[in-house]
């Protein structure tokens, strides 16, 4: 219940309970202690609105009783397709409290794109802004609102750690869908993650600069609810140097970009030092960091730069801290706190280091499988590994080097060859922008290595000529297609198939 003199949550029933002598809790119980510990704590900043601890726990439990209000059952699937607000934070945590599991939906997705993923997965509801169409075949309503708490301590935290909790779905999910059921227990392990590896700590004022549809986005602003941290919201569109001030006058210490926003600060005028000297964390994940932009940034953004290599299935899996840096150039680092990482053949056996195959990996933060999906966890789970579909090798070290994704290398003539390599090498040019190698199937040799390219003041010829002087033969592109327009998914990565799709046919 609520104590009327002070305004703070009194929980009727202890948060925490043992279970196989295991600590095990809902993770949206830890705002009920924050509610306690520490209620005038700003929790979150939007514009000018700071919500404490004390508040959020109260908005957090009055949404949770209008979703059971709405017959809501715990395990039921609810679709959230909510701007990027304190409201959805607010939503994501009453879903969570309740035991309802959350659909990750992207709201600047077209109406037929949200119901046939809420369809697909078999969603009871779906949380949509104002105004937002009516989805086919699925029940629809406005969540964009806050509801006053209950006049008791309202409905009861449902469920513990094995509670499902999220359909970690793949960023840019709209084709047949695809992710596996996350529980509670997978989310606190990679909150843990968080802390020991990328030292996230409830000091921290972190600010949520992608949208919390984005899987990156959404669990560290989660990890730092549950931390007890601040999140300050200023989320997309934001301009470059909106986003250097919103740093500087917010005070933030931590910051989440992916490499697309990273590589648009560094085309900002160049300071006398530090764009944002005041970040204790920047942490850059999505996509791979190519060796001289982590010099950029290290040089011209923050010498704090954490590289944190992920997926939506498992969470992190490796991190290249800013002191590996530069005697780590090529690597994404060493393997994040209680993960551990391999490289396999085809047949699952481990390889020597320097190698290379399929990475994968394993530990308390990783699925077991795809949600009502068999034949897809075949492929990507196999005795407790998860293979997030990239190759690499490990050096003597222990650290990992990513050479490409599996279903983007190109067979040329029986040799395989890597894209990751090349787009390196177009990308040391000083005029190349963002590159992306594909192949180009061809009569004779089954593949021809081929690029796209966003560069300035250089042509297909050129570009060619910087090549050769760098790659062997074979690894050279047979043609370099100039664009401006480089199709990208919501976590900022480079579509290859939508770019593929654009090739003619040989000799067309």
């Amino acid at each position: 219940m609520i104590d009327a003199a002070s305004g703070r949550v009194k929980p009727r029933t202890p948060i925490f309970h043992r279970t196989n002598k295991m600590l095990s809790f809902n993770l949206a119980a830890a705002l009920d202690h924050h509610a306690r510990a520490r209620p005038n704590h700003p929790a979150i900043v939007e514009g000018a609105r700071v919500v404490t601890y004390g508040e959020l726990a109260n908005l957090v439990r009055g949404y949770a009783a209008w979703l059971i209000e709405l017959g809501l059952k715990p395990g039921d699937i609810v679709g959230v397709a909510l701007a990027d607000t304190a409201i959805h934070l607010v939503a994501l945590h009453a879903l969570a409290r309740q035991g309802f599991i959350i659909l990750p939906m992207d709201c600047r997705w077209t109406r037929e794109e949200q119901s046939r993923l809420a369809r697909a997965f078999g969603a009871r509801l779906v949380l949509s802004e104002a105004g937002a169409p009516t989805l086919d075949g699925v029940a629809t309503v406005s969540g964009h609102e806050l509801h006053s708490p209950p006049s008791d301590s309202g409905p009861a935290i449902f469920g513990d750690d094995e509670t499902p909790l999220l359909l970690s779905l793949s960023s840019g999910t709209t084709g047949r869908p695809r992710g596996p059921l996350i529980c509670h227990r997978h989310f606190k392990s990679r909150f843990a993650n968080h802390w020991a590896s990328l030292t996230f700590n409830q000091h921290d004022r972190f600010l949520l600069a992608t949208p919390l549809y984005f899987g990156g986005g959404r669990t560290f602003a989660m990890s730092y609810i549950f931390l007890g941290g601040t999140v300050v919201f200023r989320p997309p569109p934001v301009e470059p140097a909106e986003l250097v001030d919103a740093v500087a006058q917010a005070r933030i210490t931590s910051l989440f970009l992916v490499p697309t926003q990273l590589r648009r600060l560094l085309a900002l005028p160049a300071p006398n030092g530090p764009l944002m000297p005041g970040l204790r964390v920047l942490v850059s994940s999505g996509s791979m960091l190519h060796a001289h932009e982590r010099d950029a940034i290290m040089a011209r953004l923050t010498p704090n730069c954490f590289e944190y290599y992920s997926s939506t299935e498992g969470g992190g899996i490796s991190i290249l801290t800013p002191a590996e840096q530069r005697a780590k150039p090529g690597s994404v680092g060493r393997p994040a706190f209680l993960v551990d990482v391999e490289i396999a053949d085809n047949n699952h056996r481990p390889l020597p280091p320097g190698e290379v195959g399929r990475i994968r990996y394993r530990g308390p933060g990783v699925a077991e499988g795809f949600h009502n999906d068999a034949e897809g966890s075949r492929d990507a789970f196999h005795r407790g590994w998860f293979y997030p579909g990239d190759l690499g090798r490990m050096d003597g070290d222990g650290y990992l080097y990513i050479v490409g994704r599996a279903k983007d290398m190109i067979i040329r003539g029986g040799v395989n060859i890597y894209p990751a390599e090349i787009e390196q090498t177009l990308l040391d040019h000083a005029n190349v922008a963002e590159a992306a190698v594909v192949g180009w199937p061809a009569p004779e040799l089954g593949e021809e290595v081929v690029a796209f390219v966003s560069a300035r003041d250089i042509d297909e010829a050129g570009l060619i000529a910087h090549c050769r002087a760098r790659l062997a033969p074979y690894k050279v592109p047979k043609r370099i297609f100039m664009t401006d327009d480089m199709p990208k998914n919501a976590a900022g990565k480079i579509e290859k198939t939508k770019l593929a799709a654009r090739l003619p046919r040989q000799g067309g």
